[in-house]
């Protein structure tokens, strides 16, 4: 599965937790997607600078600082799909992230 003109897409996956960010990357692997992968805030802005990804799937909960920033630092650098991925449920936290510039 491929992302709009038919070329693999770079995916980068930002999850500290080392089972849930295998499971990600083996499934989007499967599925022929390129897959980066990031386990706390710096090294994702690190990652992110470096292979300028197609989009970001961006846990909330990380350690260096926490998603809503990296959110925040990923937009003022330039316009890339950002999914936050959280066990957070409350509405708040939704639009909290929804406002930093989370796509969904």
């Amino acid at each position: 599965m491929t992302m709009g003109s038919g070329k693999a897409r770079t995916l980068l996956v930002v999850e500290d937790d080392p089972t849930i960010n295998q499971a990600l990357v083996d499934r989007l692997t499967a599925e022929g997607f390129g897959v980066l992968c990031a386990f706390d805030g710096p090294g994702t802005l690190a990652a992110y600078d470096a292979h300028q990804p197609d989009l970001v799937i961006l846990d909330v909960m990380l350690p260096g600082f926490d998603g809503l920033e990296v959110c925040r630092r990923i937009r003022a650098q330039r316009p890339a799909p950002v999914l936050m991925l959280t066990a957070k449920v409350d509405e708040m936290d939704v639009l909290v992230g929804l406002g930093v510039g989370a796509d969904d």
